[in-house]
């Protein structure tokens, strides 16, 4: 079986920045376990598979150690993907997911996520928490992840971090952030447990950095940008029940997987 695959990078115009997901668009699904394997084989954050059904897609994310309810990078990648080589005249992506059906708007380059908020809830910083940043955060909220509000960005970049106590959390991966610099706010994202010790730019985890720093800040829209080493800059607005994520993407790689 020969299966296209496409490596985008996405939250970004530059190649080897932004975070790279892998796209194989299908006809048909295959099974669960074969997704697996070429997500692992890939060894990205995730890997985006697709099926077109009318005028909508199927569309599924796999880190390397399994199938995930919601991925900003790789769905943005997989709208690159449609509209650079399938379909260059479709400007208005609809995806039915995990998370429900999510759409993205192509308006000259500029990819807009439309995906649903996560406010987190105010919580108790667990002891795995503190011991996996090496610091005490000012507060941690929880939603799908736990999110810990720092400072300042300098906070940010010197985390004494320990993947193993990371591990150790209930949810799926561990935001932190702080108040930004030279834009609205700042994060990095950590996911040990789906095989992902830091992911470049994650745009889920901005369903729940929007809505808590529209409160803080009291605006709307907001500028983002991901710490990581590749970084990763977010134009992001809340709109109550939806947050839409916008950026670039671009391609590096071009293929097929033979299985």
């Amino acid at each position: 079986m020969r299966i296209p695959i496409y490596q985008i990078d996405a939250f970004t115009n530059e190649r080897f920045r932004g975070n790279p997901a892998a796209v194989c668009p299908l006809n048909e699904w295959i099974k669960d376990e074969l997704m697996q394997k070429i997500a692992n084989e890939n060894n990205l954050s995730e890997t985006a598979f697709f099926v077109k059904k009318e005028n909508e897609y199927e569309l599924r994310w796999f880190t390397p150690k399994g199938e995930i309810d919601l991925c900003g990078h790789a769905t943005l990648a997989s709208a690159y993907v449609i509209n650079s080589y399938l379909d260059e005249n479709l400007k208005n992506t609809k995806f039915t997911t995990k998370s429900g059906v999510l759409e993205v708007i192509n308006e000259d380059g500029l990819y807009t996520l439309c995906f649903p908020s996560r406010k987190g809830k105010q919580s108790n910083p667990p002891e795995a928490l503190i011991k996996g940043l090496g610091k005490v955060p000012e507060e941690v909220y929880k939603s799908r992840d736990y999110m810990a509000v720092f400072e300042t960005e300098q906070d940010i970049l010197t985390l004494e971090l320990n993947m193993d106590e990371l591990k150790k959390l209930d949810g799926f991966g561990v935001i932190v952030t702080a108040k930004g610099k030279e834009v609205d706010f700042v994060s990095r994202f950590f996911a040990p447990k789906a095989g992902v010790d830091e992911d470049p730019v994650t745009g889920s985890a901005h369903c729940t950095l929007v809505p808590f720093w529209k409160d803080r800040l009291n605006k709307d829209k907001l500028i983002a940008l991901q710490l990581s080493e590749r970084g990763g800059k977010l134009y992001c607005t809340d709109l109550g029940e939806i947050v839409k994520i916008a950026g670039e993407a671009v391609a590096y790689l071009e293929g097929y997987i033979e299985v």
